[in-house]
């Protein structure tokens, strides 16, 4: 399902489907037909590129914003591993500060700030889910920053930054990987919200959150708006997550056994 799902909105633009963006290609509020299979919009758009232009749009935001959580939660998650001390009590000080703010209040101060967008968007997922890499990349690394391997290495010379990239980061890599998929989850559903909300993707640029807005509008005489949507985010979701779990078992299959 995930796989169709990014194909989908991959190769959106290219499928005979029609322009997201035509106004007039039907009636108003038109509902499915074999001409428009998911039926048309409040100004007579083919709600199905719509559809599929909401599924690339959520998925890009959502997959940058969830890259450059990666990049920045490895590093904060290994150096707080590493070096312990001082500078591990701040940063878990610091992860901490970061879980006091929700997520929606956090896009309202975001918006206020740099106004409704992509930006915004990206901002405060990276934000959202930071503090949960660091603590899922920081407490792995904890127990291989403490192998014999890595005091070999101090031993032998190694300084701090190939110890960390070299010996720490191919280690932990596993766990990263799965932290993402979860974290790319949970950026989807901040980026439907805000997009619901009005403070993330804007018009006439689809996403599945404003889709969800727009059919929620007309939900009692254009039910086909809202459902589409709504069952393409939840599908969404849970394919990511159950990536997720099966990344776990395969890479931890004795921790994924006893889980289970």
């Amino acid at each position: 399902m995930l796989v169709l799902l990014v194909l989908a909105g991959a190769f959106g633009p290219f499928l005979p489907i029609g322009d997201p963006l035509a106004i007039g290609a039907g009636p108003r509020l038109s509902p499915p037909s074999l001409a428009l299979p998911l039926g048309t919009d409040e100004l007579g758009r083919s709600h199905l590129p719509r559809l599929v232009g909401g599924i690339l749009e959520t998925f890009l935001l959502s997959g940058a914003a969830v890259l450059l959580t990666g990049v920045i939660g490895i590093s904060i998650g290994i150096l707080a591993a590493y070096l312990r001390g001082v500078t591990d009590g701040l940063i878990a000080r610091f992860a901490d500060v970061l879980f006091a703010f929700p997520p929606i209040i956090l896009g309202l101060l975001v918006v206020s700030l740099a106004g409704p967008g992509t930006l915004a968007v990206i901002t405060v997922i990276t934000v959202a889910t930071l503090p949960l890499f660091i603590r899922a990349v920081r407490s792995v690394a904890l127990g291989i920053a403490s192998r014999e391997f890595v005091t070999v290495a101090e031993v032998a010379g190694a300084s701090p930054v190939r110890i960390m990239a070299v010996h720490l980061l191919p280690n932990i890599a596993g766990a990263a990987i799965v932290q993402l998929t979860y974290a790319l989850s949970i950026g989807m559903l901040i980026e439907s919200g805000l997009s619901f909300l009005g403070l993330g993707s804007q018009p006439p640029n689809p996403s599945l959150g404003s889709l969800l807005q727009l059919g929620a509008t007309y939900m009692s005489i254009a039910p086909w708006l809202v459902f589409p949507a709504g069952i393409v985010l939840a599908l969404a979701i849970l394919s990511v997550n159950l990536v997720g779990d099966g990344l776990r078992d395969a890479l931890d299959p004795i921790e994924g056994r006893r889980l289970t």
